[in-house]
């Protein structure tokens, strides 16, 4: 049983632990990630729309040049965010059944992990700009840092962390 819990993230430990080889935990690995990426899209793609209107709205005359800043570096980087999180449907669709799922799945992790890290000042900017306009620039401040750290925080070193600890123990 040591040697099942021994080395899980190498892929023969998987493999044991599963019984799946290593093309049917490929395959397993790429639907659990386009499942994924069908959860985060669609509010990546609501703020996107948001954004896209921000512009046309009668308020958007009266805004700072600070204000104008955050805005267009929040659609972009919410426009990064779009591109890199759909990346890996249209892969997935442009390689149909080419046998190239361990690289689909590598590419993809990375466009996702990408695409996540380009939402974060996305989101920070976009409660940035509501809170300014509502609030107040330090009200739009504090909370788009604490959006920033929070999310930070939970999306990628709370994981790390975990995984490190992991490590450790295992080791």
């Amino acid at each position: 049983m040591a040697e099942l819990a021994e080395s899980p993230r190498s892929g023969e430990g998987v493999e044991r632990e599963t019984g799946e080889d290593r093309r049917e935990r490929t395959a397993r690995e790429l639907i659990e990630l386009l499942q994924e990426l069908r959860i985060v899209l669609p509010g990546v793609q609501v703020l996107f729309a948001f954004l896209l209107t921000v512009p046309f709205s009668a308020r958007f005359a009266e805004t700072t040049q600070l204000q104008q800043g955050i805005f267009f570096g929040t659609l972009v980087c919410t426009a990064a965010a779009t591109v890199l999180l759909i990346a890996p449907s249209a892969h997935h669709r442009m390689l149909w059944r080419m046998n190239l799922r361990e690289e689909r799945l590598r590419t993809a992790n990375g466009l996702t992990i990408a695409g996540l890290a380009f939402l974060v000042p996305a989101m920070a900017g976009a409660i940035f700009l509501v809170s300014d306009l509502t609030f107040g620039s330090t009200a739009a401040g504090a909370a788009a840092v604490v959006a920033t750290l929070l999310t930070v925080y939970l999306w990628f070193v709370h994981p790390l962390v975990g995984f490190a600890r992991e490590s450790g123990e295992d080791g």
